[in-house]
């Protein structure tokens, strides 16, 4: 049992002493640890500073990836349009829809794909919650590998907002952290097949990762079309660049040799 009195091995007044610096750390201290490291959100610094975390891998490769899912209504469509061309990606996908829809996110994997941690739900992470976010992550990553049979790799946080919290629950539950180089603003009810491709277009690079969504639940009704759309087209842009799209298992993450992207689509 841990006390005042008693913690962590130590006697009595240095924990009391600990105790109450704790108690006067400020809050807007705390909002700042916790919030500040979401400045990765900012793809170009996060390019420059963190190669890993973008998403930055082999520079003949670029990782198609897309988040939300796994939805019934969506899902099955971009498996279909992948199939037709002939590539696999990862789904980042939401622990809560993985336990509604099992044999369709067993269906993603059975088809070539792998899965990859969203969260458990498509919450904001705008205050602290660190136990609250260490169980849930923890959760997300259980349920893929009970659903699976494999064991996930990678995290990308709701809205690419990477705390303090997020990041080591993610850490603890044995998952890399990975956002994005390239996304094609598909969540809005403007968005078009010809609005997604020239916006990826715009930041891709051989050794990038895009983002995508295959589903509405976060984003506009219906919106998902215009990814599904642009799908023929991004794949062919890469391909004319000498560039494989594949997943990320297969982007060589991380790796020295590969960290600075090459080309453009």
């Amino acid at each position: 049992m841990t006390g005042p009195g008693k913690a962590n091995g130590r006697s009595g007044p240095r924990a009391v002493a600990g105790l109450a610096a704790a108690a006067l750390v400020p809050p807007a201290a705390v909002a700042a640890a916790h919030i500040v490291p979401a400045a990765t959100w900012l793809p170009r610094f996060r390019a420059v500073c963190f190669p890993r975390l973008a998403g930055i891998g082999r520079a003949g490769h670029v990782a198609l990836t897309f988040d939300d899912g796994p939805d019934p209504a969506c899902t099955p469509h971009f498996l279909d349009a992948l199939d037709r061309l002939a590539v696999r990606a990862t789904f980042f996908v939401l622990g809560e829809s993985v336990a509604r829809y099992p044999e369709l996110s067993r269906h993603i994997t059975e088809r070539g794909h792998e899965l990859a941690v969203h969260g458990w739900t498509h919450s904001r992470p705008w205050l602290p919650a660190l136990g609250r976010d260490s169980r849930e992550t923890a959760r997300a990553a259980q349920v893929v590998h009970d659903t699976t049979g494999l064991r996930p790799q990678w995290y990308r946080p709701p809205y690419g907002i990477l705390t303090s919290g997020r990041w080591a629950a993610a850490r603890r539950a044995g998952l890399r952290p990975v956002l994005w180089t390239a996304w094609g603003k598909d969540w809005t009810a403007e968005a078009t097949p010809a609005s997604v491709r020239a916006t990826v277009g715009a930041d891709l690079r051989g050794g990038g990762t895009i983002l995508l969504h295959d589903s509405d639940r976060a984003s506009s009704p219906g919106c998902w079309r215009a990814a599904l759309g642009a799908l023929p087209g991004l794949v062919a842009a890469c391909r004319d660049a000498g560039w494989e799209v594949g997943p990320l298992s297969e982007h060589g993450v991380g790796e020295e040799r590969t960290r600075r992207p090459a080309g453009r689509a």
